[in-house]
């Protein structure tokens, strides 16, 4: 240095520098080092900076004001540091020689300002709005400036008059142009030309963010202030950066994995190409040598190394790996700096000890703590953010490359995975990708980590340190332990809820029946004893919880106890001050989150090892060949041929289609028939290449138009389905919609053709998908149409409309290439040529007419199904008499393809709807409703107005309840009240306790460090550390007593939330089941009860830790620094504030994520399904770009939320920063009344106050976000409640009814409050063991008589006395379980009542209404277990349901599956039956069902009720008259009043209604 400067200008003086009240640098020193600094950060930034700029380019920014400011002002600079250096040249030539420095400094700095002016034009030209290198550039030059600036002043002030005027001026002016460069550096530019910004509607404002705001996540602001004023909705959103958006992710993972794939192919081919040489001629390959070649070269191969796969991994790491290690820079960063903060401590207590130091170096502590803490934390969310941006693009990349290799894989390969499991690579296994890139560093940052610590920690105690870490690894096993019992017992628990869950869903579906036979209690016992099972295997997991939540606290305080005994007790020179004591503590905080987080990154790598294993295997399936159906050769006129095919769907398995030789001609209409499995369905596959191509050759002239077999329905409106992408024709879709059939269907729907089709045209009757998928293709106008058997699915009568009005001669398609599969006789002789398939050949082939003479194969065919077809044309006829009889109201009557005929389907749709409005929860997918909706409208057309305009106003008070702002403080009152007021409070003061001894520890600590000044230490060890342990210990138990109380009070909360909803929905009235999905209540019972079972304590858990340790350290600072109270008022202010923004932004930003996550995953399941349609209409991109757009959707909502956290880590950890500025200014203010020990203690508690912060925000937001599961649960606790199951002082005589006498009396009644009448003024008596039959019209009020008697609809009006005894003033049960019911068993839907009937709001027994519940056969006769097996045998043996159970081996035990689904309807009905030998009451009702279910069983009921039932009075509501011929009285209702009452043949005598219906069953002339 002296050379540089000389001798006079000396380059340190310590002196002048360090131990003085008014430091100053030496003037060598400024021209030097400090000029140097920002200069060689410049030129060192450069070289990779100019790379990046050269490889991104985002167009260029037109030159505006602030860009000519900065360049003239960079001009300027230049021109100033040059005028130095021709002023130093000037002075050489005048003789007064300056040391070598004057020339050296300005010259470089001159340069530096131009290659400074150059970046801003290049910037400027790449399209660079805001620069942080530069911005950094003249931070540090303003920063390095600020000495000189203050020195030069400080020697004018101290010089009679300024020695050096040229420099000094020049330094003026120098120093207030790199100031307005900072200044002018903060603002941003406007954005390049032709960026998409201008064009997007709501571009998302980082892209545009200036550096600072970038760092800081300021751009953020806008919408943290939006979701503050009101909920965010989906139009708020800001669109997906390019960047991350799927256009740009997914073509770039695909790149790379294709160059993988290629690189592995050519290692294969190089491999195999030498067996290759020698080929084989051509004549030889139909010979067996030939055939086995290919194996005999398998075999060679296998003995070579195994061709390696493509590796996915590798193609990840180079499409996102460079973006990914600017993070990993940063983490790199974050972890030095990390470190600095405990060696500040170090140096700020050592200053405290000294008595002269002058105070300016405990501000300059103070503030480089703060600076090295926020620089940290600016640095980690960096890190973070680049982190989940990688995450985030992962899934991106991975669902799009899952998506699009799903459409094009074989038939072999789809066997190997089915749909939910492709299902599960996109969401599960991409999910895990996403949480590990955020973790991913810390593979080697967490090491990195400890050996730092472990190095400081040394230094500061030598040895001793490895008895701390011997007790930190000595946990390890303890954690791991503990975590693997927590999962088992996760997984037994999660069986008993889904138990439980399945019950709930078993008792709500058959919640009337419960009712009807009075047995509610013995089914809550059921579901009470599961819960209690569920329960304690919960409370095993608290226990677990406490264990672990002791040893995470009191981790670090052993550490600490272990290292300071052992440090103090090995050596008596080893003096434990203060120093060693904070500073090893500080460190010991540091070293506990990277051992804490190594093995959870462990096991995370081993799940994503494991995704990525599975994805690579599915994304290196095999794909269909696009080139093995030839669509370009023109040279014949017939526009399919094939010649020589020979097809397998599997390279594996044998042929399915051999020597397949077909010629069609253009236009002409192909029929191909067979016996099932004959192949026919495989051809059409091969014509549309779905199937691999062993021979020959397959081409097709033209568009193709497919309708496979099972109809392909998207989850669109009606409309949609038909256009499939094609432009809307208003009069080309009338006229298709009338071919298919279609027109009266619309009429129907409550949509019309805008009418949603639910997943898998769940909402369509089997005939009507067919139409609809045929009548897609008939839209399409393509040229060659495959037909896989359209007309099976729908009526006789329709399928002839159908083949007359599109696929026949006279169709719409004619002139088209058409080729049919079918069984359909009838139409056989109208088409052009048969093709007969048998055994996957074709065996003959002619028109109608030489098949039949040839007399073969289709002759044998035709003998087979003719007598089938007789039957069905007969059917077609007598259709076709009925719809001129009936026209109007034909749309769905009973013959048109709609329900009686397909029972399944109806099952399928019931268990769809079931299941969806489960899933659904309330509000998340407004379709389900919709589902819900449209079906009753289907059945009840009449009321379809009202029903539409109900549901939407029902919905809407729904919404509003569940997703207004903040949760009110009632809520959480409740659930104190559950948990216990005084446990509550006794909770409260056992974490103060906690913290109390873990201040007191550290209070102790910091006396004991006191010992060390005095000179007093060897005498008290002993003591010093024994009350250290027990404090510590102490500490450590209350930890876990407390969490175990907790725990404790949150079970008890969760099993009162729970029974007080059971006990509700046992006792709500049957009219609130009618009007409430049962997947909302559902819902209540599965989601809402699992948050409040687990997920809330852990919340309620982490809140109060992270709320105690913010309380005791804020205690702590201001005992020992009295002034802070002062600043916690702002401080807490401000944390409020940020706190109030994030929670109501990130809440609703979290809900949108997860509506608009579904759909992607159900678009794909529709997807897979329909891979075959869509490739044959050619829609396979339009289907990516629509998966592509549902996935941004989602990432839309995704990448604000994860800004968020961003933003408020941002902000809270400033105020902890803040908080550590504050402890430290402080500390050095009242540096003379304070002890180091103090100083060490406030100090190291202000440094580890920023996690707490951080976290308490997050957990205040879960805590508002599952609190109101407490809301929802407690809102259908209150429901109004039926009257009560016993009164006690009205019990009526255990005798009754002795006789059975039942009279009405002007008795009314009606469903719900402000419905009409269903009953009106009834009077009827009727006598003991009278048999009375009850008929009427759909809708006359015959089902609400018995439920009146059941009291399931209470009185409007008038009474019921049963032998003398008012039912309407006696408990429920008791009433109920004095009658019997034999409900009706029904199989199908009920039929669609013409318009005119009322609704009928409740039917009998709706479809879905089991009357048997899953347990055994036993329990379903008799839940309270009051009769003796011989009892329930006998009830068996009059019911002949004996010598079924005698022949199972189960016996009584029998298990019935839910629904009893595993017994057949009339066996079902015959259980019914002996359930009501069993009771034996003096009253049976007995609902017959609605169609015979067998006559037999009918019978056998009937004849049982005749000689059993002899004496008892007996009500039977008929749908068949013959049943009722011989009853006592026969009640005709109409309207819901008494039309006639009288014995049958009184009532046929009379000619009245009841002569008329008895007309028309053929009972009477």
């Amino acid at each position: 240095m002296e050379r540089l400067c000389g001798p006079k200008l000396p380059f340190w003086v310590a002196n002048q520098t360090l131990h003085t009240d008014s430091p100053d640098l030496p003037e060598c020193f400024q021209l030097s080092v400090l000029s140097w600094l920002p200069c060689v950060y410049l030129w060192l930034a450069c070289p990779p900076y100019l790379f990046y700029l050269q490889r991104n380019n985002k167009g260029y920014i037109m030159m505006s004001i602030l860009n000519r400011v900065k360049t003239v002002f960079g001009l300027v600079l230049w021109i100033v540091c040059w005028t130095d250096l021709f002023g130093t040249f000037h002075e050489l030539q005048q003789g007064d020689s300056k040391p070598p420095i004057y020339f050296v400094t300005p010259l470089v700095v001159g340069m530096t300002m131009l290659l400074a002016l150059f970046l801003i034009q290049f910037e400027r030209l790449r399209g660079v709005q805001s620069s942080g290198i530069l911005f950094i550039f003249w931070f540090l030059s303003v920063l390095c400036a600020i000495v000189p600036f203050r020195s030069k002043i400080l020697q004018a002030k101290y010089q009679s008059e300024i020695s050096d005027k040229l420099r000094f001026t020049t330094f003026y002016f120098y120093f207030s142009l790199i100031v307005a460069e900072l200044i002018l550096s903060c603002f941003n530019e406007k954005p390049p030309l032709f960026s998409n910004i201008d064009t997007d509607p709501n571009p998302c404002p980082q892209s545009t963010a200036g550096f600072l705001s970038t760092m800081t996540f300021w751009w953020f602001t806008s919408m943290a202030i939006k979701g503050y004023k009101n909920p965010l909705e989906a139009k708020d959103l800001w669109s997906l950066n390019k960047r991350d958006s799927s256009e740009v992710v997914v073509p770039k993972l695909l790149r790379e994995w294709e160059v993988e794939q290629a690189k592995t192919h050519s290692a294969v081919d190089q491999s195999t190409q030498a067996h290759f040489s020698k080929p084989t001629p051509a004549g030889e390959s139909n010979h067996v040598g030939g055939e086995s070649s290919p194996e005999e070269v398998e075999v060679l191969l296998s003995k070579q190394k195994d061709p390696k796969k493509p590796s996915f991994l590798r193609s990840l790491i180079k499409a996102f790996g460079p973006y990914f290690l600017i993070g990993s820079a940063f983490k790199l960063l974050q972890d030095l700096i990390t470190f600095v903060n405990p060696q500040l401590l170090k140096l700020l207590i050592s200053f405290t000890k000294q008595k002269g130091a002058p105070t300016w170096w405990g501000y300059a502590l103070a503030f480089l703590m703060f600076f090295a803490a926020f620089l940290q934390t600016l640095i980690l969310h960096q890190h973070f953010q680049y982190c989940f941006v990688t995450g985030m693009r992962l899934r991106t990349s991975i669902i799009g490359a899952i998506y699009r290799k799903s459409l094009i894989i074989t038939n072999a390969a789809k066997r190997t995975s089915t749909v939910g499991e492709i299902v599960n690579l996109m969401s599960v296994d991409a999910q895990r990708f996403m949480d590990l890139t955020t973790f991913l560093n810390m593979l080697w940052s967490a090491p990195l980590q400890i050996i730092l610590a472990l190095y400081f920690l040394w230094q500061n105690l030598g040895p001793s340190v490895l008895a701390g870490v011997a007790v930190m690894i000595l946990l390890i096993p303890l954690n791991a332990a503990i975590a693997v019992r927590t999962r088992a017992y996760q997984v037994e628990q999660m069986q008993y809820k889904d138990a439980r869950i399945k019950l709930m869903n078993e008792i709500l579906n058959g919640i009337k029946v419960l009712k009807l036979y009075a047995w509610e209690s013995s089914f809550k016992e059921k579901v009470l004893e599961i819960r209690q099972k569920e329960l304690n295997v919960l409370r095993k997991t608290a226990y677990l919880g406490a264990l672990s939540t002791m040893a995470w606290t009191s981790a670090p305080f052993l550490v600490a106890l272990t290292t300071f005994a052992v440090y103090v007790t090995v050596d008596k020179n080893n003096i434990l001050d203060a120093e060693k004591a904070f500073v090893s503590l500080s460190l010991f905080n540091i070293l506990r989150f990277p051992l804490n987080m190594l093995p959870q990154v462990i096991s995370s790598i081993v799940q994503a090892s494991v995704s990525l294993k599975r994805i690579q295997d599915f994304l290196s399936h095999d794909e269909l060949d696009p080139e093995s159906v030839d669509r370009t050769n023109t040279a014949t006129d017939s526009s399919v041929t094939v010649v020589n095919g020979k097809f397998t769907w599997a390279k594996q398995d044998p042929p399915a289609l051999h020597n397949i030789n077909l010629m069609v001609p253009q236009g002409s209409l192909l029929a191909v028939v067979g016996h099932v499995g004959c192949g026919k369905s495989s051809l059409v596959s091969a014509l549309l290449g779905e199937m691999e191509k062993m021979e020959g050759d397959i081409s097709i002239q033209g568009s193709v138009a497919y309708v496979p077999q099972q109809a392909w329905i998207q989850n669109a409106t009606l409309r949609d389905n038909i256009l499939f992408g094609k432009a809307y024709n208003e009069h080309k879709y009338r006229c298709c919609l009338d071919a298919c059939a279609l027109t009266q269907d619309l009429e129907v729907l409550p949509g019309g053709d805008l009418t949603e089709i639910g997943e898998k045209g769940i909402n369509l009757s089997g005939g009507q998908r067919q139409r609809v998928s045929l009548a897609r293709a008939l839209y399409n106008e393509a040229d060659v149409y495959l037909l896989d058997d359209p007309l099976s699915a729908v009526d006789a009568h329709v399928a002839k409309h159908i083949f007359d009005q599109v696929i026949g001669p006279e169709g719409a398609l004619q002139g088209k290439t058409r080729i049919l599969v079918t069984h359909g006789i009838s139409f056989l002789p109208q088409v052009d040529n048969i093709v007969v398939m048998v055994e996957g050949r074709v065996s003959e082939m002619g028109s109608y007419q030489e098949l039949l003479k040839q007399n073969g194969a289709f002759a044998e065919f035709l003998r087979n199904y003719s007598l089938e077809d007789i039957i069905e044309e007969d059917e077609a006829t007598e259709a076709l008499i009925d719809e001129e009889e009936n026209f109007p109201d034909d749309a769905l009557s009973n013959h048109t393809d709609m329900v009686d005929n397909e029972p399944v389907v109806n099952e399928a749709k019931r268990q769809f709807i079931r299941q969806i409005s489960i899933i659904s929860g309330d509000l998340e997918n407004p379709k389900s409703r919709s589902v819900r909706k449209r079906l009753c409208s289907e059945r009840k057309h009449a009321e379809s107005d009202s029903e539409k305009k109900l549901p939407k106003v029902e919905k809407l008070i729904q919404a509003e309840t569940a997703e207004t702002g903040r949760v009110k403080s009632k809520v959480f009152w409740e659930y104190v009240k559950a948990v216990g007021p005084l446990l509550s409070l006794f909770i409260c003061f056992l974490y103060g306790c906690q913290s109390a001894a873990s201040i007191g520890a550290n209070v102790w600590l910091s006396q004991w460090t006191n010992d060390a000044a005095q000179n007093v230490t060897q005498e008290n060890v002993s003591m010093r550390v024994g009350v250290y342990a027990a404090l510590g210990m102490a500490q450590g138990l209350l930890v876990m007593v407390s969490s175990f109380t907790l725990a404790m009070g949150n079970i008890g909360a969760a099993r009162k939330l729970h029974y007080a909803l059971l006990d509700n929905k046992f006792h709500t009235p049957q009219s609130f089941f009618d009007t409430t999905p049962i997947g909302r209540v559902i819902n209540r019972f599965s989601k809402d009860i699992y948050v409040i079972d687990e997920a809330l304590p852990s919340t309620v858990l982490m809140f109060l830790g992270t709320f105690f340790s913010s309380l005791s350290t804020m205690i702590v600072i201001v005992a020992s620094t009295p002034i802070f109270a002062v600043v916690i008022a702002p401080l807490a202010f401000i944390y409020i504030f940020v706190q109030r923004f994030y929670v109501a932004t990130s809440r609703q930003l979290k809900r949108l994520e997860s509506v608009s996550r579904s759909p992607i995953y159900s678009h794909f399941s529709e997807t897979v399904t329909g891979s075959s349609v869509i490739r044959a209409y050619c829609r396979h991109d339009a289907f990516v770009l629509m998966s592509d757009m549902k996935v941004d959707e989602n990432q839309k909502s995704y990448y604000p939320g994860i800004v968020s956290n961003r933003w408020l880590g941002v902000r809270i950890e400033f105020i902890g920063n803040c908080i550590v500025l504050f402890a430290a200014l402080f500390a050095v203010i009242g540096k003379d009344k304070l002890n180091p020990g103090l100083v060490g203690l406030s100090v190291s508690y202000a440094l580890l106050v920023t996690m707490s912060l951080n976290w308490m925000v997050r957990m205040t937001s879960d805590l508002e976000s599952n609190i109101v599961a407490v809301e929802r649960v407690k809102e259908y606790s209150e429901t109004k409640t039926e009257a009560p199951w016993e009164v006690e002082d009205k019990k009526p005589s255990p005798d009754w009814p002795s006789q059975g006498n039942v009279e009405f009396s002007d008795y009314s009644v009606r469903y719900r409050e402000g419905l009409e009448l269903v009953l009106k003024n009834l009077t009827l008596s009727v006598k003991g063991g009278e048999k009375i039959g009850i008929v009427g019209r759909t809708g006359a009020g015959k089902s609400s008589m018995t439920l009146c008697l059941f009291r399931l609809l209470e009185a409007a009006g008038g009474e019921i006395t049963i032998d003398g005894v008012k039912i309407s003033e006696i408990g429920l049960h008791d009433l109920r379980s004095k009658l019997t019911i034999i409900p009706q068993v029904n199989t199908h839907t009920p039929t669609h009542p013409t318009p005119s009937s009322p609704p009928p709001s409740l039917p009998s027994l709706p479809p879905q209404e089991p009357v048997l519940f899953s347990g055994s056969l036993r329990m379903n006769l008799d839940p309270f277990e009051r009769y003796s097996d011989g009892e329930v045998w006998k009830a068996l043996e009059l019911s002949h349901l004996n010598k079924f159970v005698s022949n199972q081996p189960a016996k009584l035990e029998l298990e019935c599956s839910e629904g009893g689904e595993n017994l057949s309807v009339g066996q079902r009905q015959l259980v019914c039956l002996a359930r009501a030998l069993l009771r034996k009451t003096r009253i049976l009702i007995l609902d017959e069902a609605t169609a015979a279910i067998d006559l037999e069983t009918d019978d056998l009921i009937q004849s049982t009720i005749r000689t059993q039932f002899e004496d008892c009075t007996v009500f039977t509501i008929a749908h068949r008259l013959n049943t009722i011929m011989d009853y006592t009285r026969v009640l005709v209702l109409d309207k819901g009043q008494i039309a006639e009452f009288d014995t049958p043949t009184n009532l046929l005598f009379r000619r009245g209604i009841f002569y008329g219906m008895a007309k028309d069953a053929g009972l009477a002339q």
